[in-house]
């Protein structure tokens, strides 16, 4: 029997900061069964430069022109810019691979749009542990959900919900807790920080029953998420402390490792877990 070859999967890269440049980088280097075909960039100079010493370069396109060129395509930009990539992608039935949690919940015409035309949106785990284990609760009866995220007061600095309340968190001197309400409240309230708990809504009972608390916190140097979980099947608790990068103190080292395991996982013979 002749064996087949199958192309690579195109994959382009929306966002080309700590998280962007990380999976394009990863790309670059080779995953098996997945070849970068473009990135779009804000600073398109920049991205230029930065491309320049990959072994294969690729072109710096607009947001728009990504879902023609690629079966795959990563999403790592502002909430704003998200319409511009998501919906091309979703039009044409492309994977999206999405990390702005937070934003799909106030988009959710996108998953409708999806299941309609054969896109499909994947959300990494990105920051989160125990997505698996959420998930597996959920095919039977979870009664609760609750998480406390505890940050540096810089990671919140811009934040919407701030803005609205009037809270000031310069000079912070202890612990304060700044929001208490639905994962949904919080996505819509910090819609750059709370990608964590949208993701933790979405495996498990939804964005309206999962309860946040979000809290500033001066004595810490990383991104803390402490989840627990009853369900008529387990009571589990996890936390997780996330190293900050170095372009983006509001983003988790790991956020990025956990975009690159997902592509990876999209072309793997074998795949542990989600």
């Amino acid at each position: 029997m002749t064996e087949v070859k199958q192309e690579p999967l195109r994959v382009a890269v929306g966002g080309f900061g700590a998280i962007g440049l990380q999976v394009a980088r990863a790309l670059d280097r080779g995953i098996p069964g997945l070849r970068l075909v473009a990135v779009s960039a804000r600073d398109r100079k920049a991205a230029s430069r930065r491309l320049s010493v990959f072994a294969q370069p690729v072109p710096v396109v607009a947001l728009p022109e990504l879902a023609e060129l690629a079966e795959v395509v990563v999403e790592c930009v502002p909430a704003a810019a998200f319409p511009d990539l998501a919906e091309p992608a979703v039009a044409g039935g492309r994977r999206l691979v999405t990390v702005s949690c937070g934003v799909l919940l106030r988009r959710w015409d996108l998953v409708e749009r999806a299941r309609d035309g054969g896109a499909q949106i994947i959300v990494p785990s990105g920051a989160l542990l125990g997505l698996d284990a959420v998930r597996a609760a959920a095919e039977g009866e979870i009664h609760s959900v609750r998480m406390v995220t505890r940050k540096p007061p810089v990671s919140l600095s811009g934040a919407p919900y701030l803005e609205e309340q009037g809270i000031d968190l310069e000079g912070l001197a202890e612990p304060r807790r700044i929001f208490r309400g639905s994962a949904r409240e919080g996505a819509v309230g910090f819609p750059a920080n709370v990608n964590v708990a949208a993701a933790l809504s979405l495996a498990g009972i939804g964005p309206d029953r999962t309860e946040l608390e979000i809290w500033a916190d001066p004595a810490l140097t990383r991104n803390t998420h402490r989840i627990r979980v009853e369900a008529d099947s387990a009571r589990f608790e996890m936390q997780i402390e996330n190293v900050p990068s170095e372009e983006n103190p509001g983003t988790g080292k790991i956020t990025a490792l956990s975009v690159i395991a997902s592509l990876r996982g999209l072309t793997s013979p074998l795949r542990v877990g989600a």
